[in-house]
């Protein structure tokens, strides 16, 4: 049986198009080209043809789009279903997915029905030139090493990928491709499963993951009541609170706001990262941010070889002040230097 192309696993919420598939796109296209082979991507929902031909601007050669009202809000069972069919038919030698809530729910549910492997929360994959087997590494250990995962006689090969974890491609209207509708007998999408609701986390107001800019707090705080720095600097910013797994631990702050190999991979245009060493777990979540501003005492803090821009100093005198000239600026006052 010949397995051939890669195939990336679209995401919608809400009936659109959810940027973490053009992010795969970009890691598909790169293992596709070395592959000599063709792009895939499907989608699954309810009217979202709309969607294909940004995805083929993006790096898809063929996009299948699995339309049917029951698809319309996410459920695992008729969701594995149509994709474990729809793999059974295109016969991929790849499947990616995003390592997100969904495709962690469904992607072992697919391996399981193809008895396939599956390496989850992958923050690198290429192709061995050798027997083009994907190469999948991942943290392991509590992110103390990094271990790269091959399947040497199952297909498709399946991972999940880390959002964030790579930037997508700028769209090229001149990209020509295809569009497969793909429609299913209804019965095959009954479930025992229901939507119920949907709850939106409130403790942050903008989230980690989405935000243009992050203000992330770590050990160097001491204490809780100091964390309110970080939270008033980025409310001052409009930027989104994030924090290292040491604070976590604390309970200063809940996991949706914890930034490294065990939370949130980010990728902003601004990441300001105050009182926080740069471990070598924390630096893989966020090292992909355009502009990298650390606020440390410690000279040799890990973080400063990442930084674009780095402050020496105690924080509770730099972070006070910053606050301070923020207040101002947003007050219409004049800010004179020095």
């Amino acid at each position: 049986m010949t397995y051939r192309g890669v195939m990336v696993i679209g995401e919608q919420r809400g009936g659109v198009l959810h940027p973490v598939t053009y992010e795969l796109l970009a890691r598909g296209r790169v293992l596709a080209d070395k592959l000599s082979e063709e792009l895939s991507c499907v989608i699954l929902g309810h009217e979202m043809e709309q969607f294909a031909e940004g995805m083929i601007q993006r790096g898809a050669d063929v996009v299948y789009v699995v339309d049917d009202p029951a698809l319309k809000h996410f459920l695992p069972r008729p969701y594995a279903t149509a994709l474990t069919r729809l793999a059974k038919e295109a016969k991929p030698e790849i499947v990616l997915s995003a390592a997100t809530t969904q495709g962690r729910t469904i992607m072992p549910l697919i391996a399981a029905k193809l008895d396939t492997g599956l390496t989850a929360d992958c923050t690198g994959l290429d192709i061995d030139p050798l027997d083009r087997s994907l190469l999948q590494t991942r943290p392991a250990i509590g992110g103390n090493v990094m271990a790269t995962i091959k399947t040497p006689t199952s297909r498709p090969q399946m991972a999940t990928v880390r959002p964030k974890s790579a930037k997508p491609l700028p769209a090229d209207e001149g990209r020509q491709g295809r569009v497969v509708l793909k429609t299913y007998e209804a019965n095959i999408f009954s479930t025992c499963e229901e939507l119920v609701e949907f709850v939106k986390d409130t403790t942050q107001d903008v989230n980690v993951q989405d935000a243009d800019i992050v203000v992330c707090g770590g050990k160097g705080l001491k204490t809780r009541d100091n964390f309110h720095m970080i939270e008033e600097l980025a409310s001052l910013l409009g930027a989104a609170v994030g924090a290292t797994r040491d604070i976590v631990d604390l309970g200063w702050v809940g996991y949706p706001h914890q930034i490294g190999l065990s939370g949130k991979t980010v990728s902003p245009k601004l990441y300001i990262a105050i009182g926080l060493s740069g471990s070598v777990q924390h630096l893989a979540g966020m090292q992909t941010s355009e502009t990298i501003v650390a606020i440390n005492k410690d000279e040799d803090a890990q973080i400063f070889q990442v930084a674009d821009f780095g402050i020496v100093g105690d924080l509770f005198d730099v972070v006070p002040e910053l606050i301070e000239k923020l207040r101002e600026k947003k007050n219409g006052k004049c800010v004179r230097e020095g």
